[in-house]
């Protein structure tokens, strides 16, 4: 028994019989089917028996399914940055978090086409109830987050959590992903929690968190989708804090939003890897030797980069002349845009409620504000 065994992902001598057990799920069937649109299932089970490893079953099957999602619900992927990373280098990707599996899965795939180390994935464990989904995620090299956790198990789950990470940079030379806050940013605003930064550094042992941390080669990567898939489907919760309101998720919520999210209409999709953090390391060191304050400091490089290189789509301007009444940004978006974005807006809310209309608009613009505030934005 490893002290790991209750979040890490399958190792490869476990994927054959783990693959085989979910052959015959009904969702298998469809996932494939969706996959393989002309394909008799009789051919992917029969392959099924020649996939022995976690990189066999991304490359000859997943990968395909990324592909078809791309193909039928978006108008393509656009990728900067990944060029600059050295194939043979495991690296920690911290990314903004919109889409539960989209995220992780489009990145992945980009380092697959790159060449470079596709990454193990971080999954909240509430995500993943259902025993083919757990199956799934494990599959595809997902680990645990493990959620709800009394205050003591919690914290020594994040130990946990924090070593398994370590081995799988320095020991398995395994790239790694986890999101930039727990759970997905529902208001437009991608921010580092502090609380993220803080596992990372439980193992760094007797070292300094700087120092620690300039071994993990954290890239933040900024995910830029022009449409939400799951824009509505966040409403409730915000509407729910804006009224000061307890928010209670229903039985299949997160199932749901997950389906949404990878068949739901995304038109323009870009993911930008930015600079390794090192260089800014060092100067935090200098600054303070308070931890809290070197963890925000690292906080602000990564939200710095990630809002900098966020891709700032029509619906971003189209959102924020709406929001504000004026036609400040008329130039970066044409009528036909701006058609298109009221009508799904009109589509997807009570567009007669000023708060939904507000929220929902907010969530599109605040990428732009965000960008404005922190002087990185130029209309050009």
């Amino acid at each position: 028994m490893s002290k790991f065994d209750e979040i890490r992902f399958f190792d490869d001598s476990e994927v054959n019989e783990a693959l085989l057990g979910i052959a015959r799920d009904p969702m298998m069937n469809a996932l494939m089917s969706f996959t393989f649109p002309d394909t008799d299932k009789k051919v992917w089970r029969e392959q099924f028996k020649n996939i022995h490893s976690v990189s066999d079953f991304q490359h000859n099957f997943i990968a395909h399914t990324i592909r078809q999602i791309l193909a039928k619900s978006s108008e393509g992927l656009s990728t900067s940055g990944f060029n600059k990373l050295d194939k043979n280098t495991p690296y920690l990707f911290i990314s903004n978090h919109r889409d539960i599996v989209l995220d992780t899965s489009l990145i992945n795939l980009v380092l697959l086409e790159s060449g470079l180390i596709m990454t193990a994935s971080a999954i909240g464990d509430n995500l993943v109830q259902k025993p083919f989904l757990h199956d799934l995620a494990k599959l595809n090299r997902n680990f645990l987050v493990q959620r709800g956790l009394p205050l003591r198990e919690q914290l020594k789950s994040s130990q946990i959590m924090s070593e398994y990470i370590d081995q799988l940079l320095h020991h398995e030379k395994r790239s790694v992903w986890i999101a930039q806050r727990e759970g997905r940013t529902k208001d437009g605003n991608d921010a580092t929690q502090q609380g993220v930064l803080k596992m990372l550094a439980m193992a760094a042992g007797d070292r300094s968190v700087i120092e620690y941390f300039k071994t993990l080669k954290i890239v933040p990567v900024s995910i830029s989708y022009e449409y939400d898939p799951t824009d509505s489907l966040k409403m409730p919760q915000l509407l729910a804090k804006h009224r000061e309101e307890e928010y209670i998720k229903g039985e299949d919520e997160d199932f749901m939003t997950m389906l949404s999210g990878v068949l739901g209409q995304k038109k323009r999709i870009h993911l930008h890897a930015g600079n390794v953090i090192d260089t800014g390391l060092d100067a935090i060191a200098v600054e303070s030797d308070n931890k809290n304050k070197q963890l925000q400091a690292v906080a602000r490089i990564i939200d710095d980069s990630i809002i900098k290189n966020y891709k700032l789509w029509p619906t971003k301007y189209i959102a924020y002349d709406l929001l504000h009444n004026t036609s400040t940004y008329a130039d970066q978006y044409t009528e036909k845009e701006k058609q298109l974005f009221v009508r799904r807006l009109e589509m997807r809310i009570d567009p007669s409620d000023p708060v939904s209309k507000e929220y929902f608009l907010a969530m599109y613009a605040n990428p732009l504000i965000n960008t404005m505030k922190s002087g990185n934005h130029s209309s050009e």
